[in-house]
């Protein structure tokens, strides 16, 4: 049978979005497609939020995790990648509140019922876009088996777990200092929270002791007078000389005149400021937990709206900004204020509504933490799980270990309402449904649902189970728990990935992951934050149609090497030469071997080498990729394809194959059926389209053997060496080095091609002076015990490399 004649330039786009249509549609991404052996393989993708669009850490999540699950299900493993959305709380609410406010009208107005179905009509509408994106990518997930948080299975998972914590004893209900968004009216998590540099006006003012002569007192600094209404105290280092002596004594606050002790505590930073910090436990985190520690009132002069309350006295009902000047004024004429002065600094802000956020005690759901952490720091410190890099591990743990009590409840209503019902005198009441609410409660006592919704990472922390189909023991439940590997950004390690092993070591009694992955951070080519309001976002859908997924998923991989990276369009557009070089490696391969059967015939030296060459990168590749090194398998398969089966094998077996040489042709296919199937888990797509050209196969590559080790021709794997090194020169210096066999020149002349006019004058004393001018440079950096002691190990090893080299080159030369 003839083959198709191939297109001389790879098009992706045609080719991409065909093969994405017919993996899902065969059913390849499917859980089990390919299983060839009992282990199964698992990821969750973590579930973006229902809301959003694609963005660059997504795409290079989902490349990373595209990896080592095509990885595995080439080797034969149940594998199973499983979809999802995030019901994205306050983000989903917000958008559907933006569309009330366009129309006049708001949530409030039409209620809870209506709002709620307005939020599904609008998510059916528009909603689950990034599956769609995902599927561009080539990311080979199981969309057959998409959940949603807010499906009713899921629903009845999460409240099912509440309940659980609840009979526990670890959920409980108390007045504690949240982040608190005015515009939402809602407390949120830290990460919704962005830190945003503003300049601001730090105002130093005195606060008399109450037992001074009103001359003497303590100078505070703050950036926030209209909460002086609010200070209970006024804190010191307890290694502060400058205030021994006030330690103990009382100052006046000014404006409300009150008397308020000076205290000591190891939390104030004496490097601010005076060193001398006002206490106000209901508008500052850290002031709350003193103020605990130190049995303190806790007034709030700012209320829910961002404005002052009947706290505030004259000042209720004004702005913030109305009520410093009011403050400053006062202190300014009884001859209190010391100075102001311009300060710049991080103010948290909602990520949403760029409101600022106010740190207000509010009455809130919260779960304890102690109790349910400490199996899931055991399982980390065991290494159980382990987070990579080691760094992320470490500070995975730390973050379990210090871990504050969770707060749960949620001022919205998109999402999983509480559920806890009250009775008329007070009594709170918790069960899955109002049904078994109303039996707990005893017949005829009425019964109101709690407001409130659960924070959306309460639910999010029960994916790896909640989408197999827990509380129910379902067989997706019993085959694929626990999964394998997680992999996200270092920003919610402890909002998701710490949530996740504690709550599955109480939900199964096993941890849902082995190993976690935090990816790189993708920043600007400028080096600041990818962000569309700063202008520095780039939409991953872009290189995707302009250079085609597999050169983009290429791109992404090779950049991954740290934990911050700058994209570079030029990494990218190496993937897309690589797909190129690949194509035209082949096309010259299928155009020479025309009604030849791929089989293993090597006769030369160059067919030994580059089959060592393959299974040596194979070995390579394996370690990288459980190392969840994914950078290094970029520079082994560009290296691979490039320099050593197109530069140097294709090249030194043209002439066989121009002669139509049958074992020629037969191994170049063979070898080239290898080298398809250690680039499809990074360049799925040209990979399996060359794949399709090649004759006899009944499978598609996405579901075909991983290749086996092959040690039949390890002997050969530096056999070429001193070819290539005969090459670097003569490219270098035009100087010709001796060769030792008929085959090694036979390979020089066709690869290198010495007929043509030499690059410059061929001076071998010159070239000789140079190698041992970098050998003796070579040698005294790695001599430095300073150099190879601080600088990466990656830096010293190259070094030590080219050191070898230059030895070799000058050996090659006096030869």
């Amino acid at each position: 049978m003839e083959r198709a004649p191939m297109d001389s330039l790879y098009d992706p786009a045609g080719v991409e979005r065909r093969w994405q249509e017919a993996w899902e549609a065969e059913g390849l991404y499917a859980a089990g497609a390919g299983r060839r052996r009992p282990e199964s393989f698992v990821i969750c993708v973590p579930p973006p939020n229902v809301t959003g669009e694609l963005h660059m850490g997504h795409a290079l999540n989902g490349s990373i995790q595209d990896v080592l699950v095509r990885w595995h299900r080439m080797r034969g493993f149940d594998t199973l990648w499983q979809p999802g959305y995030d019901h994205a709380g306050i983000s989903t609410q917000n958008v559907v509140e933006k569309q009330l406010a366009r129309e006049g009208t708001t949530r409030v107005e039409i209620g809870r019922e209506a709002f709620v179905a307005r939020t599904w009509e609008w998510l059916e509408a528009t909603g689950r876009t990034i599956m769609g994106q995902f599927r561009r990518l080539g990311a080979s997930l199981d969309y057959s088996r998409e959940r949603f948080t807010m499906d009713d299975d899921y629903v009845r998972a999460v409240l099912t777990f509440f309940v659980r914590l609840w009979d526990n004893g670890w959920i409980y209900r108390a007045n504690r200092i949240v982040n608190w968004c005015p515009q939402h009216q809602t407390a949120i998590s830290d990460l919704e929270v962005v830190h945003e540099d503003m300049d601001d006006t730090i105002t130093y003012v005195r606060y008399p002791f109450a037992d001074g002569d009103g001359e003497d007192g303590i100078v505070i600094a703050t950036v926030r007078p209209a909460t002086i209404l609010a200070d209970v105290a006024v804190a010191v280092h307890p290694g502060d000389a400058r205030y021994a002596a006030a330690v103990g004594r009382e100052v006046v606050v000014p404006v409300v005149e009150r008397r308020v002790p000076v205290i000591a505590d190891d939390r104030v930073d004496p490097e601010f400021g005076s060193g001398a910090v006002k206490v106000t436990p209901g508008h500052d985190p850290t002031d709350f937990e003193i103020g605990r520690d130190h049995g303190l009132p806790e007034p709030m002069v700012i209320g829910p709206d961002g404005r002052m309350n009947e706290a505030a006295g004259p000042l209720a009902g004004v702005t913030q900004a109305e009520a410093d000047e009011a403050i400053v004024e006062w202190v300014r004429e009884r001859g209190w204020l010391v100075r102001r002065e311009h300060y710049r600094h991080a103010v948290g802000t909602c990520e949403r509504c760029h409101s600022r956020i106010e740190p207000l005690i509010s009455l809130q759901w919260w779960c304890r933490m102690a109790e349910p952490a400490r199996p899931a720091i055991e399982a980390l410190r065991e290494r159980v799980v382990r987070y990579h890099p080691e760094s992320q591990h470490r500070f995975a743990i730390a973050s379990l270990e210090d871990a504050p009590d969770w707060c749960l409840s949620r001022q919205l209503w998109w999402g999983h309402q509480l559920p806890i019902w009250y009775t008329p005198d007070g009594e709170a009441v918790c069960a899955v449904t109002e049904e078994e609410a109303r039996e707990k409660a005893g017949e005829g006592v009425p019964l109101e649902r709690d407001p409130d919704v659960l924070d959306t990472w309460f639910s999010s922390a029960l994916w790896p189970y909640a989408t197999l189909g827990w509380p129910d023991e379902t067989p997706e439940l019993e085959r694929y728990y626990p999964g394998d590997v997680n992999s996200t950004a270092r920003e919610i390690i402890r909002l998701w990935e710490n949530r996740m092993i504690w709550t599955g070591l109480q939900a199964m009694g096993e941890v849902p992951f082995s190993d976690v992955i935090i990816h790189s951070t993708v920043l600007a080519p400028d080096g600041r934050r990818m962000s569309k309001s700063l202008g520095t976002g780039i939409d991953p859908m872009e290189p995707i149609e302009r250079y085609g997924a597999d050169a983009t998923r290429y791109g992404l991989l090779k950049i991954s090497s740290t934990q911050d990276v700058r994209f570079s369009y030029g990494a990218i557009e190496e993937g897309r030469k690589l797909a190129n070089k690949l194509w035209n490696v082949a096309r010259l391969i299928f155009a020479n071997a025309e009604l030849v059967t791929p089989s293993l015939q090597p006769r030369s030296v160059e067919e030994r080498w580059i089959l060592a060459r393959l299974d040596a990168a194979r070995a390579e590749l394996e370690d990288s990729w459980s190392r969840f090194d994914f950078a290094t398998s970029t520079a082994v398969l560009y290296h691979l394809t490039f320099d050593d089966f197109c530069d140097w094998y294709a090249e030194a077996i043209k002439p066989r194959l121009y002669d139509h040489d049958k074992d020629a042709a037969a191994t170049a296919l063979a070898a080239l059926e290898r080298l398809l199937a250690l680039l499809h888990p990074v360049m799925p797509h040209v990979t399996e389209e060359l794949w399709s050209s090649l004759p006899h196969r009944r499978a598609r590559l996405v579901v075909s053997p991983w290749p086996e080790p092959d040690g039949r021709f390890a002997a050969d794997l530096h056999v070429l060496d001193r070819v290539q090194e005969a090459a670097r020169i003569y490219r270098r210096s035009g100087v010709q080095v001796e060769l030792a066999s008929p085959d090694e020149e036979r390979i020089f002349t066709a690869v290198v091609r010495p007929g043509r006019a030499a690059p410059g004058g061929a001076d071998v004393e010159a070239e000789r002076a140079r190698l041992r001018s970098e050998i003796a440079r070579a040698e005294g950096m790695l001599a430095n015990e300073r150099f190879v002691s601080k600088a990466p190990p990656e830096v010293v090893a190259a070094e030590r490399d080219k050191l070898d080299r230059y030895r070799r080159e000058l050996d090659a030369l006096s030869g």
